[in-house]
């Protein structure tokens, strides 16, 4: 697709080969005509590339405006900018967070659909200073600092093999550690003193059945690693915030890496079609925490609400120990956005009951 590029305020294009096929529509269906004065008649011409180019343009901002003037009034947009967040959205996670404490240090949390990386900058705050966060997403986007970030279509099977290659290395990813002042022994017993929510004990009871103590239960732990690492369960959370992008149709001419974000609409704004597409991305990222999530790890994603959310509902029971709906504060009255909350991954769900569902 060619390229239409500003000089002052013309858009030179040599045919409507600069245009979308939207915009061709948008022109055909709104006929233009340049009206110039004649000292005995008003001569009416055809409309030039570069007439129906700035048009286009003219059309296109008004919902640029409109979207402007919301993120104006929006306390949670403003609040985002303030604190050097990449987006309102953080907020979202930061509300899910406090609430079910999914975060912990040095955890593996990858992040499917991070443009622009509101959610990744959450994660890497909350799992430092060991932690890894690793985002993924087939729109350029600018990395938030601390993030190894894979740009790529995550539908495609060499894209999640290429995510599992990496994440094989447990310390790839991973910031430097820094010598530190405190003995090994007052580490240990600085991260015990650490207070765990309601969520984390019910983790470590779901994990430890029955009351071990002392070696016996050091010897469960290992063993549940150990089968962990051998299943090349690596991941101790997955975010999937991932929406299916609109077709660019207009800022060509932008050279900014994170301005495809911005351009890109993650609504068609057809119920139906927002639902479906979210059920989709929400099945892949599913299918892949069964193959990467540890026991006990936890899933978070977005979806769109419909007539298909309760099959995937059921997929999630059978892979997780609770299930919770989530519709934060930060998200939009208007929105038909929902997020599932998917708290410690069982050991032992079959992939038939997770993968396929209940069809």
């Amino acid at each position: 697709m060619s390229e239409g590029v500003f000089h002052g305020s013309v858009c030179r294009a040599r045919s409507l080969q600069g245009l979308t096929d939207s915009t061709a529509r948008f022109a055909s269906a709104r006929p233009l005509s340049v009206r110039h004065q004649h000292p005995d008649r008003i001569r009416q011409t055809q409309p030039s590339a570069a007439s129906l180019c700035i048009s286009a343009i003219r059309y296109s901002s008004s919902s640029s405006k409109r979207w402007q003037s919301r993120q104006g009034r929006d306390k949670f947009a403003r609040e985002a900018k303030v604190q050097g967040l990449k987006s309102r959205a953080a907020f979202k996670l930061l509300e899910i967070n406090e609430k079910y404490k999914i975060f912990k240090q040095g955890q593996t949390v990858v992040d499917l659909g991070y443009a622009p990386g509101s959610w990744s900058q959450v994660a890497v705050d909350r799992t430092s200073p060991r932690g890894r966060v690793v985002g993924i997403d087939i729109i350029p986007a600018q990395p938030p600092k601390g993030v190894s970030t894979i740009q790529g279509n995550f539908l495609s099977r060499s894209v999640q093999e290429e995510v599992k290659n990496f994440l094989r290395d447990p310390e790839r990813g991973r910031p430097r550690q820094q010598p530190s002042l405190l003995s090994v022994e007052a580490e240990a017993e600085a991260l015990a003193e650490q207070e765990l929510g309601y969520i984390d004990m019910e983790r470590r009871a779901d994990l430890l059945p029955t009351p071990l103590q002392g070696d016996d239960r050091l010897q469960a732990e290992s063993i549940r690693r150990g089968k962990d690492d051998a299943d090349e369960r690596m991941v101790d959370v997955v975010l999937s915030d991932m929406s299916a992008p609109w077709e660019q149709t207009t800022g060509f001419w932008k050279r900014s890496l994170s301005n495809p974000y911005f351009r890109m609409m993650n609504t068609s704004g057809m119920d139906f079609r927002d639902h479906a597409g979210s059920m989709d991305l929400c099945g892949a990222a599913l299918s892949f925490a069964f193959d990467t999530l540890r026991t006990g790890g936890h899933f978070i994603c977005k979806f769109y609400q419909g007539s298909e959310e309760k099959a995937l509902e059921a997929r999630l029971k059978a892979l997780f120990s609770k299930v919770h709906r989530e519709k934060p504060e930060s998200s939009r009255a208007e929105s038909k956005e929902a997020y599932f909350v998917a708290l410690r991954r069982k050991g032992n769900a079959a992939q038939r009951d997770v993968v396929m569902g209940d069809q």
